[in-house]
């Protein structure tokens, strides 16, 4: 469900809307109160089977009870428990196999770090939750597939954190996700440079010939197609889009913003190198907006479809 004071619930309602005859079906685990006396019927299932009986009459909802009534643009960490029960509650049951996929609204970071969340975001409580590793966050548009190396980390420590082998491990994970989820046998990934000009070579910073060009040949050695480093302001033009399947990136922003600024409505969040399928809106919670009846699901639309997307290749791949 998200922030129940968010966007989550509205943008839930028109996804089923939108999807309720197409599909793909699924079910919100929610406080049911949070849907009554909108437009759309909503029916209480005990478990997610349920779901696919009732998806074109209703909204199916498995019950995670909040812990006061969530008021839209009032964000309470009184209900931060409720929102990670959920989340842990989806993990759970994609795990066993009961779900295919899991696709989360969007949380308030702060508000649950008032309530003494112990996690960055989304991306790293999904890796404590299903044992991964080294977790890898792509967003994903039918325009650009962009993937940051260092995620939810100031800037400063964010370059503290970029290595080589940081950069090889990304690309070693976006290539196989690539092949894997979406279908692509002979991945390209172009890896973006950190400095203006990509270093122009060494005179505005020398990380491109310590750090990126290291694990660019590694990279090659292992068989992925990797290649730049590339001024990072003429990477993201059409012309340089049609050359790459996704974009290498080494911190946050340098990936997010061409991603939002391209395909904000189109854009998804996915969480490579789980042993799930995780995707989520690339927006946040809106608590401006919330309740106001503006929000726009397109973004949860595509999340749900890329999510039903990646399943299918997977089955298919075996």
């Amino acid at each position: 469900m998200g922030d129940p004071a968010g966007i989550g619930p509205e943008i839930t309602r028109g996804a089923w809307l939108a999807l309720r005859e197409s599909g793909p079906a699924f079910f919100v685990i929610a406080d049911p109160a949070l849907f009554r006396g909108a437009e759309v019927p909503v029916r209480e299932i005990a478990a997610p089977e349920a779901a696919l009986s009732c998806f074109a009459d209703a909204l199916p909802a498995l019950p995670v009870p909040l812990a006061t009534p969530a008021q839209p643009g009032k964000p309470d960490p009184a209900n931060a428990s409720a929102v990670i029960a959920a989340i842990e509650l989806a993990v759970a049951l994609t795990l066993a196999g009961q779900a295919a996929a899991v696709v989360t609204n969007p949380i308030s970071k702060a508000v649950l770090y008032a309530a003494g969340f112990a996690h960055p975001g989304h991306t790293e409580f999904l890796a404590a939750l299903t044992g991964a590793a080294a977790p890898v966050m792509m967003l994903a548009s039918p325009m650009l597939r962009v993937v940051p190396v260092t995620v939810h980390l100031g800037l400063r420590a964010a370059l503290d954190a970029l290595t080589t082998a940081a950069i090889v491990n990304t690309g070693r994970i976006t290539a196989a996700a690539l092949r894997e989820d979406f279908a692509i046998p002979h991945p390209r990934l172009a890896v973006a440079g950190l400095n203006p000009h990509a270093g122009e070579g060494g005179a505005m910073g020398n990380e491109e010939q310590t750090l990126i060009t290291p694990a660019i040949a590694a990279l090659r050695a292992e068989g992925i197609d990797a290649f730049g480093p590339f001024p990072p302001d003429t990477m993201f033009t059409e012309r340089a889009r049609a050359g790459y399947d996704a974009a290498l990136c080494l911190y946050h922003d340098q990936a997010l913003i061409p991603l939002k600024t391209l395909d904000m409505d189109g854009g998804v969040n996915v969480t490579l190198g789980l042993s799930i399928i995780r995707t989520s809106p690339d927006h946040g919670t809106a608590f401006d907006i919330a309740g106001k009846g503006r929000a726009d699901p397109a973004s949860l639309i595509a999340a749900l479809r890329l999510a039903a997307s990646i399943r299918a290749n997977r089955m298919r791949a075996g």
